[in-house]
């Protein structure tokens, strides 16, 4: 009876240690996939922009009067992104391409006017200067600042509202900008008191991309 009660107790141990091994060998693989899917979730990727499948939105205001809103189109861009977040990038954007879509028309004020007007010397002289340009600096969350270049002139400007996913070697983004005409020498004033157009205006991006 002593002898089987050694026995017995030494088997336990044996199995005990051989479950004890097996089980730090599970959890180890295990946690070593966890670490590694999270390293690959944090990783830095870099993305070329569909230009076709991109667009940019803009919008600028006659004070109390009306709005005229439109797309133009992206020649080229790029950017990296880091688990969803922006890290840096690069974005030209093709002014000859500036199209109005709106319907705030009239038969003296057309919708050609207003697009022979933006593209003259007296807004954005696209002849001179055909494309603008965004480079993203520094990043804090779903916020960045950069250097937008207009006209030829380059000043610094605020990106918000970033929202970046990414999933099976795409990305999709959006953000906004506002920007002052002023500053970049589009500094047309309506004649009339009672119509005063804004100087700012609004930009709207929606971005797809895919990984390099």
């Amino acid at each position: 009876m002593k002898m089987n009660l050694q026995l017995l107790s030494a088997a336990v141990m044996v199995a005990a240690t051989l479950a004890s091994c097996g089980g730090g060998a599970s959890t180890d693989n295990a946690a070593t996939a966890v670490d590694s899917t999270a390293a690959t979730a944090a990783q830095e990727r870099g993305y070329v922009l569909d230009v076709a499948a991109s667009s940019l939105t803009w919008k600028g205001s006659m004070i109390k009067v009306k709005h005229h809103e439109g797309t133009m189109a992206f020649t080229e861009g790029k950017f990296i992104a880091k688990g969803g977040q922006l890290v840096t990038g690069t974005f030209n954007v093709d002014m000859k391409s500036m199209v109005p879509t709106d319907t705030n028309y009239s038969k003296d004020a057309t919708k050609e006017k207003l697009l022979g007007h933006l593209a003259s010397p007296d807004f954005f002289a696209v002849d001179s200067f055909p494309t603008a340009s965004f480079e993203v600096g520094a990043v804090n969350g779903n916020t960045a600042t950069g250097k937008l270049t207009v006209r030829g002139r380059t000043h610094d400007e605020t990106l918000t509202d970033i929202v970046i996913t990414e999933e099976n070697g795409m990305a999709k983004a959006s953000g906004k900008l506002v920007f002052d005409r002023q500053k970049y020498g589009a500094r047309w004033a309506s004649p009339m008191k009672d119509m005063v157009l804004s100087n700012d205006i609004e930009i709207s991006v929606s971005l797809v991309a895919k990984a390099q």
